[in-house]
């Protein structure tokens, strides 16, 4: 029996499935596609060709075709998109601020409490229906066909930049930038606590938090061998009494990722309610610190989390395209607070 080492939805924030599969010693030569699908649970064969036409099947670490055959102890990588769930995107017209557009695709500066994606509890109002909209007179793209569309997403309450792909070709390839880690992201973040060091790496695997599966958590890989490799990179931006404002850099792209390995490390993102970020956590122990912090909470009830860079090549003319967002008024406002707090004498 072939051994699946790894079945992740990465790094286009689980957009993708990605498979890595180690063909047994005993393995009679076979068709990569049939092997695949028999190791993937009810996937169909066209779902396999198709990852196959867009250079998304490796063995060994080279792209091949569906008739490839596999041979003993190959090892065949695999990243296909997720199906699209049974609800329809219907275009809405909602406002969208779009940074840069072309004829292959379009960055997004998504506000904050704007859904990315339809989902349980939230079937319309989000950025796909916004898109499905914006673009509802090009013939050439239907926001119900996962070819095209979100290359990776973040969450409700995150601001900041996001990449849409207007064509097939575009998505396969910028699918594949992001499956090698060659695009380029930083988000800024303000979070409890104060750093010794100026910068620094987390590497902690994530996988849903067993007591709540809305939640995530870093795992050992012995005690949770189905966690996910995750690495984020930090660095310090400003210093404030017991606020941090950091910079950090994704290498893999897993959901609620920052948010997660900030406070594995003791530093939650301020206002982060999920994570216990909404906790006066650090600080005076007086009623007057107490009441600055509610309104601090108070100018930006949600993570203080914003996808400010992104960089990638262009799918078509190769170049390499970088953009940069400028922080929301709720995450500036919060900021001046604590930079106004830095200046000011204490009780």
């Amino acid at each position: 029996m072939a051994d699946i080492i790894e079945e992740i939805t990465d790094d286009s924030d689980e957009l993708f499935e990605r498979w890595r599969i180690q063909v047994d010693k005993g393995q009679a030569p076979l068709r990569v596609d049939k092997f695949v699908q028999e190791h993937m649970g009810g996937t169909s064969r066209n779902r396999i060709q198709t990852a196959a036409d867009n250079g998304h099947l490796w063995v060994n670490g080279r792209a091949v075709k569906a008739n490839h055959k596999v041979k003993p102890l190959d090892i065949v990588q695999v990243l296909i998109d997720h199906e699209m769930a049974d609800y329809t995107i219907t275009p809405e017209d909602i406002p969208l601020e779009v940074v840069y557009e072309d004829a292959d695709v379009m960055v997004i500066n998504k506000p904050a409490g704007m859904v990315v994606h339809p989902g349980c509890g939230n079937y319309s109002g989000t950025l796909l229906n916004a898109i499905a909209f914006y673009l509802r007179h090009n013939p050439t793209f239907d926001a119900n066909d996962p070819s095209v569309g979100l290359v990776h997403r973040i969450d409700k309450d995150t601001s900041g930049l996001l990449l849409i792909a207007k064509t097939a070709e575009a998505k396969a390839n910028l699918a594949d930038q992001f499956f090698h880690h060659t695009t380029r992201r930083t988000y800024n973040a303000l979070v409890w606590g104060t750093f010794s060091e100026n910068e620094g790496t987390i590497e902690g695997a994530l996988g849903r938090d067993t007591r709540d599966r809305t939640l995530y958590r870093v795992w050992n890989l012995e005690d949770n061998p189905s966690a996910k490799e995750a690495i984020t990179h930090y660095r310090v931006l400003e210093k404030y009494p017991y606020c941090t404002l950091v910079e950090c850099r994704l290498e893999t792209g897993r959901t609620h990722q920052i948010r997660v390995h900030m406070k594995h490390i003791g530093h939650p993102l301020f206002a982060d309610e999920k994570y216990g970020g909404m906790d006066v956590l650090k600080g005076l122990p007086t009623q007057k610190y107490k009441q600055y912090i509610q309104n601090c909470f108070a100018l930006c009830p949600r993570q203080v989390l914003h996808a400010q860079t992104l960089g990638f090549k262009h799918p078509r003319t190769g170049e390499e395209m970088n953009f940069s967002s400028q922080w929301p008024e709720d995450f500036s406002a919060v900021i001046d607070k604590w930079r106004n707090y830095l200046a000011a004498p204490k009780e």
